[in-house]
């Protein structure tokens, strides 16, 4: 296993990763770019065992349910590229059990591939979204061929392979990318029916980075987004070279909806376990602003907060379902409900604006304008900030004002923003979430009992 230091050198192997205009050389040494590279080689050391047998304890395959709820809290303690790597690892390993008959060598492949990735204790990300084009067309049909990726080339030793992967996080500092189809591809699509895994410093690979670590280096008025941020990558696959060992599929169309259906499944367990602490969070948030602006016994204000305690408590009453109520692949691993992990999931990103607009509502427009920590450090000012910003005897104006700043950080700035798009988006976004749903729901046992207390039922 590495050690943080060991990420940290890791990284110097000649990647092309771009931020705001220009080349990024060293992550470490970049201000926004800092703090997540950090964040990651702190995972690293917080899970550091000495010995050649030791394997990080989210790079294995869950064979029961407790293997399943096990890996949880791990989960909850990781960074987002330990997040991402584990669900393209098991998004993989399920994709592999469909083609297990047909295609074995792929299956060999994604295996070797797992203990690669355990065994040499690397970081992947989960590049699946494609730039898209015309979303009207087809892939086969685009003006621009490169709109969704596909083989360019096919050689005795592999392929190559043009496009762009987008929304891609943890990607400019990752250590590998699992490419795969991003929706179902039909015959004559056989060149974007491609899955495959990609270093980061590969020729050809370009990131281009975005994040929203705050600009400003003061940590408390970011208290939040400065300590837990990571940068997002469109990446550009420029005539990549991708040797047959590392292709786990080329060309067969039959199976490419199975990589990103796995992904979709793995990703938004993961986003529901991430929503049901956010909630906790939220509802945290709202009680504690609620008794520093006074209102904890306004009816209106209670009300808002059993709300926002039944949404968090409806997340994971869905969640636990997911792990109780689980299916297992034909090789013996288990996966969680596709039923209950959608439903929670579409539930969570759906109903989540309307718990911040609670949030907000209770704790007021001090959100948006509570004056920065530098101010509270003025002599001609520290002591009228916390005299209008106090509110009785017991809430100091400090503390009030920072409960404002980190409400304002973690859902009406800059990392608020982002969490708001990705809770909608990420796994796929709410219509497919609909349809997995509505798959997996029991609707003939439903009909079932509607005729029967209608005395319909022969």
């Amino acid at each position: 296993m590495k050690t943080g230091a060991e990420y940290r050198e890791s990284l110097k192997d000649g990647r092309q990763v771009y931020l705001n205009g220009e080349m990024v050389s060293d992550p470490f040494c970049h201000p926004r770019l800092l703090h997540a590279a950090q964040w990651i080689a702190d995972i690293y050391d917080r899970f550091y065992q000495p010995g050649p047998e030791a394997v990080n304890p989210l790079f294995t395959v869950p064979r029961s349910p407790d293997d399943l709820r096990r890996r949880l809290p791990d989960l909850e303690g990781a960074d987002l590229t330990l997040n991402t790597t584990s669900q393209s690892l098991l998004a993989l390993m399920t994709a592999a059990a469909a083609m297990a008959d047909k295609h074995p060598r792929y299956v060999e492949a994604i295996h070797r591939y797992f203990e690669h990735i355990a065994s040499n204790d690397l970081r992947v990300v989960e590049c699946i979204t494609d730039a898209k084009g015309d979303r009207s067309l087809a892939p086969s049909k685009q003006a621009d061929p490169d709109s969704y990726l596909h083989v360019v080339q096919r050689r005795d030793d592999g392929v190559v392979i043009r496009g762009a992967k987008l929304h891609i996080t943890g990607a400019p500092l990752a250590h590998e990318m699992v490419v795969m189809p991003t929706k179902q591809m039909k015959e004559g699509e056989e060149e974007y029916a491609i899955a495959c895994a990609v270093p980061v410093n590969a020729p050809g690979v370009r990131i281009v980075a975005t994040t929203y670590s705050p600009h400003e280096d003061d940590e408390a008025d970011f208290p939040i987004s400065t300590r837990f941020n990571m940068p997002d990558g469109f990446v550009i696959f420029d005539d990549v070279f991708v040797p047959n060992e590392k292709l786990f599929l080329d060309g067969e169309v039959q199976f490419s909806g199975n990589f990103a259906h796995a992904l979709g499944l793995w990703e938004r367990l993961g986003g529901t376990a991430v929503m049901a602490d956010e909630a906790d969070i939220l509802v945290g948030f709202a009680a504690l602003v609620a008794e520093a602006n006074g209102l904890e016994r306004i009816s209106h204000v209670r009300e808002k907060i059993s709300e926002m305690i039944i949404y968090a408590t409806l997340i994971r009453a869905g969640l636990e379902a997911a792990l109780v109520h689980v299916g297992t692949t034909v090789d013996g691993m288990v996966y969680p409900s596709e039923l209950y992990t959608n439903a929670a999931k579409f539930y969570g990103a759906s109903e989540y604006n309307h718990m911040l607009r609670h949030l907000h509502d209770i704790a007021g427009g001090a959100v948006a304008t509570a004056p920065s920590n530098r101010d509270f450090r003025l002599p001609e000012l520290s002591g009228l900030l916390r005299k209008y910003m106090a509110t009785k005897p017991d809430v100091d104006g400090a503390y009030r004002n920072q409960l404002m700043r980190a409400i304002r950080d973690f859902t009406a700035d800059a990392l608020g923003g982002w969490r708001f798009v990705t809770n909608l988006q990420s796994g796929g976004g709410l219509y497919a979430q609909r349809l997995v749903a509505r798959k997996h729901y029991d609707l003939v046992a439903a009909k079932r009992a509607a005729r029967q207390i209608a005395g319909l039922d022969d």
